[in-house]
């Protein structure tokens, strides 16, 4: 049997059997399909394949493609000031402190830019889990400037490590800079075009489709932006996140949309991304010396500074509330693996820091996955019983 058919039966047993497993051990399917990867390939089951690589690399964006979903700009332009300073406030809190951290323990620099990263794409999955909850709509909106940030520093940071600091490093960054301003322009004049025809949404939507336009549009749209940041040489995963953005915010009307694409991603894009990324750490490398030891300072620290920031919003959702936020934003998963990767392949750092960043994302998702569920059980118990007192 070939490796191209092992890796099919593998991933198809693997995406049938998570949801399974995952009702039967009560552990969340995101890091069963995690583990199991890391299992398949420390088995030798199947061995890395780069079609395998690229499907999974899809899955990435869309994952990113549906947590852009969750983003209606229009919603988010009407979100209260004092809410937006303060997630202006949270992110740089995050920084701050992972600066202070980074210099007490003498880590390496690049940690001081990994350990703030906040990536929403996660937030897609839980709320399709926890439904639509007070604290989850606040990490997506909270998360979403986090996000901003966190891809504009990986950018950065892929660019300097790419290029150093010469004119292409600087050519980089004033290119991100001006596919932000054609981001707002975009954004403007389409605003004014519905407003004038707003037909035009129904005739690129149609709500009686017999023809899955809607799907064929959103794909359109997803491609085309990718493409775009491809030829400039940007993140592609702002491509994707931008791509679910426009059409939560200009497609609205459209209401099953978002159920759709997620059942599309869900069912089969993301968890072949996930195992993909259990495919990437084998279990052997477990055995270096103080490998747990810096992975768990690294998911202490990271759990621990969003849960002092995450503070400031004790106001708006409550103190579980608060914790909630601070452990949804505890799975830069995606993130953390792109910074992993670039830093190995610029010789930043060495495959043993490697190790250390994806141990820590995969611990991160799994152990932030169960304290959720611990948290919200008693979260939920908590309103009960203030709802039968009152």
């Amino acid at each position: 049997m070939t490796n191209e058919v092992a890796i099919i039966l593998t991933l198809s047993a693997i995406i049938f059997t998570s949801p399974l497993l995952s009702r039967l051990t009560r552990i969340p399917t995101i890091p069963i399909e995690i583990i199991l990867g890391s299992i398949i390939v420390s088995l030798g089951i199947i061995q890395k394949n780069h079609i395998f690589t690229l499907v999974a690399e899809l899955g990435f964006l869309y994952l990113m493609f549906l947590a852009g979903l969750e983003v209606d700009l229009k919603k988010l332009f009407k979100v209260s000031p004092i809410i937006l300073k303060k997630g202006l406030l949270y992110t740089s809190l995050l920084y701050f402190i992972s600066t202070i951290f980074c210099l007490y323990f003498d880590l390496a620099k690049i940690f001081i830019v990994t350990l703030p990263l906040i990536s929403i794409g996660l937030l897609a999955a839980l709320k399709k889990e926890y439904g639509d909850q007070p604290w989850i709509n606040m990490a997506i909106t909270i998360g979403l400037i986090g996000e901003i940030v966190s891809i504009i520093v990986l950018t950065i940071v892929s660019a300097r490590l790419e290029f150093g600091m010469g004119a292409e490093f600087y050519s980089t960054l004033i290119e991100l800079t001006l596919v932000f301003i054609g981001i707002a322009v975009s954004y403007k004049l389409f605003h004014n075009l519905i407003w004038w025809y707003p037909e035009i949404k129904t005739y690129l939507m149609p709500k009686y489709d017999t023809q899955e336009q809607d799907i064929r549009v959103s794909m359109s749209i997803f491609f085309l932006i990718i493409a775009l940041m491809l030829h400039l040489h940007l993140e592609v995963a702002l491509g994707a996140f931008i791509a679910g953005v426009f059409i939560a915010t200009f497609f609205e009307h459209n209401k099953g949309l978002p159920k759709k694409l997620e059942h599309f991603g869900f069912g089969w894009l993301v968890p072949i991304f996930f195992i993909w990324v259990g495919t990437s750490f084998e279990l052997k490398s477990l055995l270096l010396p103080n490998l747990i030891n810096y992975s768990l300072l690294i998911v202490f620290a990271m759990i621990s500074l969003r849960l002092i920031s995450s503070m400031l919003f004790v106001k708006e959702i409550g103190f579980k509330g608060s914790i909630l936020l601070a452990l949804s934003h505890s799975m830069p998963l995606t993130l953390i693996v792109a910074v992993a990767t670039l830093a190995l392949h610029s010789n930043s750092i060495t495959p043993f820091y490697y190790y250390v960043f994806i141990l820590s994302a995969i611990l991160e998702v799994i152990i932030a996955m169960l304290l959720i569920k611990i948290a919200n059980r008693l979260k939920e118990k908590e309103d009960r019983t203030n709802k039968e007192i009152s």
